[in-house]
């Protein structure tokens, strides 16, 4: 691995590393210590979450910290494919790290709530525990259900994505502002459908967390029903993004001003 590549690796890890630092820590806190908080602030501490990241780590590896956007740059936006396995690695290792200092911090605070609950991991009521680290779907949505909830809003993410860092783009915000709507356009998919999927949006985000809860105590239980997250926080969002950037590069970007000269001087040079 070259001097480069170790660097973005280490970036995507400190960046998914802070996502799962603030997000899951705040999530943690609304939990266990009862802390009076709305979907609203929830969802902004989450989107707040990613944009810190992207300030942190963004010029060294772009600031993916997301496989699912990893895979949208792959297929769409022109990134190294190569370079794929090792942001994703590096990303599920963050999540990872981040969900073990989070519990580690929190430890006797879940393990009080756990008592006080009568919750014990390894049985569905353990959900009630898990659900600080990883996404569960409501009881009345079905598998195939809730993977085109995290379809769509990784989707719609990933046309944010493009649309705020595109400098075809005349509308596109300039000067470290697409982390601030990168950041918002996560907070309001987490008040608009959050309540339904728990908006993952991030299979990193997802299942490093979960690999961490499987060898604590939660076991295989911490899977979901259904096998729901190893499929639904993982495929949907990677579906959404390639499907988002499809959108974007195909029924968007083309009918920029500039996009359109560049088409009309290029016909103009076939023809002369």
């Amino acid at each position: 691995m070259s001097k480069t590549l170790w660097g973005e690796c280490l970036a995507e890890f400190f960046g998914t590393f802070i996502l799962i630092f603030i997000g899951v820590g705040t999530v943690a806190a609304m939990v266990t210590a009862d802390i009076s908080m709305s979907f609203w602030e929830l969802s902004i501490a989450w989107g707040i979450a990613v944009m810190i990241a992207i300030y942190v780590v963004g010029s060294i590896s772009g600031g993916h910290i997301n496989p699912a956007v990893t895979i949208g740059l792959g297929v769409w936006g022109g990134f190294d494919k190569r370079k794929i396995p090792h942001y994703i690695a590096s990303q599920v290792i963050g999540a990872f790290a981040g969900a073990a200092v989070v519990y580690g911090l929190f430890r006797n605070a879940i393990i009080n709530f756990e008592n006080t609950n009568e919750i014990v991991r390894s049985t569905e009521s353990g959900w009630a525990s898990a659900g600080i680290f990883s996404t569960y779907p409501k009881p009345y949505l079905s598998t195939m259900e809730a993977l085109f909830v995290e379809i769509a809003i990784t989707a719609f993410l990933m046309i944010v994505i493009f649309a705020v860092t595109d400098k075809k783009n005349g509308a596109a915000p300039t000067a470290g502002l697409p982390a601030v709507a990168i950041g918002l356009t996560i907070a309001i998919c987490g008040i608009s459908f959050g309540p339904l999927t728990g908006f993952a949006m991030n299979p990193a985000r997802d299942l490093g967390p979960r690999i961490f809860m499987m060898i604590s105590g939660w076991e295989t239980n911490v899977i979901g029903p259904q096998l729901y997250g190893l499929i639904v926080p993982i495929f949907g969002p990677i579906i959404g993004a390639v499907l988002g950037g499809g959108i974007y590069k195909k029924l968007i970007a083309p009918y920029f001003p500039v996009a359109k000269q560049e088409s009309m001087d290029k016909d103009y040079k076939k023809v002369s």
